[in-house]
């Protein structure tokens, strides 16, 4: 990417938000799935939001981060 700023948001926090705003799924139903509880998944769909709406907003490239490497580079302009 050049000199295109970035929003990493990881894994979990895109599986979250999926499962609840994609698959419509409680946030007990997806908490069940991903064998967390409730306010975690809560968590995870906030955070995952905030850094989505911000990458759109601000123009950012969204990177989806695994924990251990880069999976996924959305907004590449290079």
């Amino acid at each position: 990417m050049v000199n295109l700023e970035t929003e990493t948001v990881l894994h979990d926090e895109v599986e979250a938000v999926f499962l609840c705003d994609g698959v419509e799924l409680t946030q007990e139903e997806a908490g069940q799935m991903m064998g967390v509880s409730r306010g975690t998944v809560q968590r995870l769909v906030t955070a995952g939001r905030r850094k989505i709406i911000n990458s759109i907003v601000a123009g950012k490239a969204l990177v989806i981060d695994n924990g251990k490497e880069k999976i996924q580079e959305i907004g590449d302009k290079g």
